[in-house]
């Protein structure tokens, strides 16, 4: 399993927005099968400041979300929404092995 971390610095004025268009990709996100997982967090001293966490069943699967048509739409729309870009980690998930995930 892949995780990957996307790290987001919003506007102040654009966290409500930024909130509900991220909200929206993450529910249409975790249909796709090979997401076992897509949580929205945000930091709770800074509230410009969120984390994704993804988690992916393949290797593949990254790039299958980033082809779809609520990734493309999210991207599009959150883009002006940034403070800075984001930026991500990726990380090999060691335990659980598999979570029912």
């Amino acid at each position: 399993m892949l995780v990957v971390l996307v790290q987001v610095h919003v506007k102040p004025e654009c966290v409500a927005a930024f909130t509900a268009a991220t909200v929206a990709n993450a529910r249409e996100s975790v249909r796709e099968p090979g997401i076992a997982r897509f949580d929205v967090v945000q930091q709770a001293d800074d509230p410009t400041r969120f984390v994704l966490v993804e988690a992916y069943r393949t290797a593949e699967a990254p790039a299958a979300h980033k082809a779809t048509a609520h990734y493309a739409n999210w991207r599009d729309t959150v883009a002006p929404m940034m403070a800075e870009p984001r930026g991500s980690v990726k990380f090999s998930n060691l335990f659980p092995h598999d979570a029912g995930w």
